[in-house]
């Protein structure tokens, strides 16, 4: 997957279309993402211990990965991420779009 947890993306298509927002959660298999206040979803708890009243959380839901595109700050714009191979054998992720290196995001 070229969408990796702690990217800026922007959605590309649905409800929430244009936002800018950073990627939580990533699952490969599923080719989804979860991206920060993007597809909410309202979610009913039952009373337990912890919190025995319960009640409705709002929480983000997953999104499909081909509905965000990176987002590269320097160009303010969405591009597709390509692969480049150095000398050394690293690879690393550039913008299609400008031609700029994705900054790796800190874990």
């Amino acid at each position: 997957m070229k969408i990796k947890t702690g990217d800026e993306v922007k959605v590309i298509s649905g409800h929430y279309k244009g936002t800018v927002s950073t990627v939580k959660a990533v699952f490969p298999k599923e080719n989804k993402v979860i991206v920060e206040g993007v597809n909410m979803v309202k979610k009913s708890l039952k009373p337990s211990q912890a919190n025995p009243e319960g009640g409705i959380v709002e929480k983000e839901a997953k999104i499909d990965a081909s509905n965000v595109m990176l987002y590269d700050k320097k160009a303010k714009a969405a591009s597709r991420v390509g692969w480049k191979v150095a000398e050394d054998g690293t690879k690393t992720r550039y913008f299609k779009k400008s031609g700029n290196e994705v900054k790796e995001a800190k874990k």
